[in-house]
């Protein structure tokens, strides 16, 4: 197999870490990004080509992908759109300056530097735009109106993109992973902290089961999976002809995507309430 050139966003930890060790080791050329100095300098530590690239910032996304760009000599394999955070609340106690931060990591910035990559592979005739999205883009959960919304967006986004490069050899295909095993849940216990007034929260009691949740510690909650899952549904997108639209990982993703299509709503509703009960439950089981 030729050496082949791959962007990854979010690689200071987790999934997008993963996946770039996981690809390098297999002998693709791996430009592993993230917001911070400080990461940066330890991936490229590491013996990875990272760089920073802030999906806050138009100026940073654009300065990426030119360096990128020049050390390839303006070609590139695949883009895998992977950082994201989590912004926890009922959607009544969202700000809108807090949903707005939400969908400028998770789906604008997403966005900006697609549409700089597509240009690249039309000229080249070849490439693949792989988008992590998440089981809470198939169904929603209470207290993740943010989230939701963003990987909802998302998909529908990556939807319409997909049939936009039909009959191209431009594939765009979807992972929604389920738990993983990640520091998602600190990043998202940090920016709950700071955007969510808990105290002034009709939603004043279940925060504390939320808080639970996000301070889990101890054994995962059932059904998680570590990063590597998500590694081996990109190496099968990079390396399969004809790559499908979407890649489940995790029993979740496949239970409520069956669900989905097969409950009536408020059934799947019910459902969803239920299972994000007993995730407080076992949270505070393993807490106390």
């Amino acid at each position: 197999m030729d050496k082949r050139t791959v962007l990854i966003t979010g690689c200071s930890s987790g999934i997008g870490y993963a996946t770039a060790k996981g690809l390098a080791r297999r002998g693709y050329r791996v430009f592993a990004t993230a917001r911070k100095t400080k990461d940066v300098d330890r991936l490229n530590g590491e013996g990875l080509e990272s760089l920073v690239l802030d999906l806050n910032s138009e100026v940073s996304i654009k300065e990426a992908v030119q360096e990128v760009l020049s050390r390839t000599g303006g070609t590139l394999f695949a883009l895998f759109n992977n950082a994201a955070y989590g912004q926890p609340g009922a959607v009544e106690d969202l700000s809108t300056h807090a949903l707005r931060e939400q969908f400028e990591s998770n789906f604008f910035g997403w966005h900006e530097l697609t549409r700089l990559i597509i240009p690249v592979m039309r000229r080249q005739g070849y490439g693949r735009i792989i988008q992590n999205s998440s089981v809470l883009g198939l169904v929603a959960m209470k207290y993740r109106g943010a989230y939701n919304a963003s990987k909802f967006a998302i998909e529908g986004l990556t939807d319409t993109l997909r049939m936009e490069l039909f009959g191209t050899d431009i594939f765009v295909s979807l992972i929604e992973p389920g738990p993983i095993n990640s520091s998602f849940r600190t990043n998202a216990h940090r920016v709950f902290r700071n955007s969510i007034d808990c105290e002034k929260s009709a939603h004043q009691h279940a925060y504390r089961g939320v808080e639970k949740r996000l301070l889990h510690t101890g054994a995962e909650p059932p059904f998680t999976r570590p990063p590597a899952a998500v590694l081996n549904r990109v190496i099968r997108i990079l390396e399969c002809r004809r790559p499908k639209a979407r890649y489940y990982v995790t029993v979740p993703t496949y239970a409520f995507a069956l669900m989905k299509r097969f409950f009536p709503h408020w059934l799947l509703d019910l459902t969803l309430i239920c299972a994000a009960a007993g995730e407080n439950r076992e949270s505070a089981k393993y807490n106390s």
